[in-house]
C-alpha cells in the first residue's frame, strides 16, 4: 500500500542544484556574467529605442548584448516564443546542459518546470494589440501570437522545448517570479512529487516596463547621460531603479536522484520561505521582509550566524532600500556581508530571483562576494550593515538570497555549498 493510501507522508527529500544558467546584460553565460561582477562591468546604457515615448523620463536600460537568440532554435521550436521565452529557454538550456540531463530523464514524468516572468512578451503584446486597438481589424495577426504574450509563456515554452511531462508551475509574481519558481521546485522535490525541476525566471526589456515605474516615480532619471552610474542600491545619491532584462535557471534534483546518476552537485537548497506583507501593494513593509528571512532560516534549520553572505534585493529605490536594510539588520545585525547585484544589470524583474540565486551559487563555488556596484556613500537612513563595496575573496558555506515584489510578496532562499 502506498504512503498516500495510508495517509503517511513521504520522507522529506534533500534538494540539490546540478545546473545553473544565466543570460543577462553583462554576460551570455554564468561564467561570463560572474567575470563581469568581479570586473565591475556595467550593463546599463542609453535607450534611443525609447525615443518615440516623448514624455518618458528614464532614458536608460540594461539590455542583453546583441545576440540573435532566435537563430539558435528551429522555427518549429521558436514560433511560440517571444523574446522573454527565448531568454527563459536559453538560460534553461545552459542549466540542463551543465546538469547533464538526458532525454529519458526529461520525459520521464518525474521532471517538471517552474518558471515565471512579470508578464508575457511586451513586444508581442504590442504587435498583437495595435491592429485591434488602432485599426479595428485582425489583418496580419498570427495564430501563434497569443502563445508568445500569455503570462505563462516561459513555463510552457521551457516545458515544450525539453518535452517534459511532469508538473508545470507558472510563477508570475513580478520581482519574485524567479525566486518563487525555485521555491516551488524545491517544495515539489522535497515532498517527493518530482525528482527533477527546471526552475527560473525571465524578463524582456520593453518600454512599457519603464513607463510603469516612471508613473510610480520609481525610475532613475538623474543619470540619463551617465548610464553606468545608476542604479545605486543603498547609496545616498540613488534616484530610482533601472529596468533590465535576462534569464536565469537552476536545475533542482533530489539528492538521491542526483547521486544515483552521478551528477555533479553545485549546491543545496537548504531552506525557502515566501509570505505576504498584507499591508500595501507598492510600499514595502520591513516586518514582512524580516519575517520571511526568519522563516527561511527556520526551514533550513540554521541560525542567523550561520549565514556567510546575504544577496539583497536592493533595487535603488528609496523606500525599498531603507525598509530592506532595516529588516536585514533586525535578523543579522551588522556582522553579515550584504550586497545587491542590481547596480550591474538593473532590475531584471521576473528574472532577478533566478539570476541572483545562480550568481550566489557561483560566488560560493568561486569563493568571492560581488560588491554593490555604484555604492559610494551609504545612505545614513539605511541600516548599518556590512555592505560589500569592493569584490571580496571569501569562503561561503551558507548564503541567503532575498527578493521582494509588488503586492507585498516576499521570498527568501537559503543556499548551502556542495554537500
Amino acid at each position: 500500500m502506498s504512503a498516500t493510501a495510508t495517509g503517511d507522508r513521504a520522507p522529506s527529500q534533500r534538494v540539490v542544484v546540478t545546473g545553473i544558467g544565466v543570460i543577462c546584460p553583462i554576460g551570455l553565460s554564468v561564467a561570463e556574467s560572474l567575470a563581469g561582477l568581479r570586473e565591475g562591468r556595467s550593463g546599463i546604457r542609453k535607450m534611443p529605442e525609447w525615443d518615440h515615448i516623448r514624455d518618458l523620463q528614464c532614458r536608460i536600460g540594461a539590455p542583453v548584448p546583441e545576440t540573435d537568440l532566435a537563430s539558435r532554435y528551429p522555427r518549429k521550436k521558436r514560433r511560440t516564443m517571444g523574446r522573454v521565452a527565448l531568454l527563459a529557454v536559453n538560460a534553461a538550456e545552459q542549466a540542463v546542459a551543465q546538469a547533464g540531463l538526458e532525454e529519458d530523464t526529461l520525459t520521464s514524468g518525474r521532471t517538471g518546470v517552474a518558471f515565471g516572468s512579470t508578464s508575457g512578451s511586451g513586444e508581442e503584446t504590442e504587435a498583437f494589440s495595435t491592429p485591434l486597438a488602432l485599426h479595428h481589424h485582425m489583418k496580419g495577426l498570427e495564430s501563434n501570437g497569443y502563445f508568445r504574450l500569455m503570462t505563462h509563456t516561459c513555463a510552457v515554452n521551457v516545458g515544450y522545448f525539453f518535452r517534459t511531462r511532469g508538473r508545470i508551475a507558472s510563477t508570475c509574481t513580478a520581482c519574485t517570479s524567479g525566486s518563487q519558481a525555485i521555491g516551488a521546485g524545491y517544495e515539489l522535490i522535497r515532498h517527493g512529487l518530482q525528482d527533477v525541476m527546471i526552475c527560473g525566471g525571465a524578463e524582456e526589456l520593453h518600454y512599457t516596463s519603464a513607463v510603469t515605474f516612471d508613473l510610480l516615480m520609481a525610475t532613475s532619471v538623474r543619470y540619463n547621460e551617465t548610464p553606468d552610474r545608476s542604479p545605486r542600491p543603498f547609496d545616498r545619491a540613488r534616484d530610482g531603479l533601472v529596468i533590465g532584462e535576462g534569464g536565469g535557471a537552476l536545475v533542482l534534483e533530489s539528492y538521491q536522484h542526483a547521486k544515483q546518476r552521478g551528477a555533479q552537485i553545485l549546491a543545496e537548497v537548504a531552506g525557502y520561505a515566501s509570505n505576504c506583507d498584507g499591508a500595501h501593494l507598492t510600499q514595502p513593509d520591513r516586518k514582512g521582509m524580516q519575517r520571511v528571512m526568519e522563516l527561511a532560516l527556520t526551514d533550513a534549520g540554521v541560525a542567523p550566524g550561520a549565514i556567510d553572505f546575504v544577496s539583497a534585493h536592493g533595487t535603488g529605490t528609496e523606500l525599498g532600500d531603507i525598509a530592506e536594510s532595516h529588516a536585514t539588520h533586525s535578523v543579522f545585525g551588522d556582522g553579515t556581508p550584504v550586497s545587491s547585484q542590481k547596480g550591474f544589470v538593473g532590475h531584471t524583474l521576473g528574472a532577478c530571483g533566478a539570476i541572483e540565486a545562480a550568481w550566489t551559487i557561483g560566488m560560493m563555488r568561486h569563493s568571492f562576494m560581488a560588491p554593490c556596484h555604484n555604492l559610494e556613500e551609504i545612505d545614513p537612513r539605511c541600516a548599518p550593515l556590512d555592505y560589500v563595496r569592493t569584490p571580496r575573496e571569501a569562503t561561503l558555506g551558507t548564503a541567503m538570497t532575498n527578493n521582494f515584489a509588488f503586492g507585498g510578496i516576499n521570498t527568501s532562499l537559503v543556499l548551502r555549498s556542495t554537500p
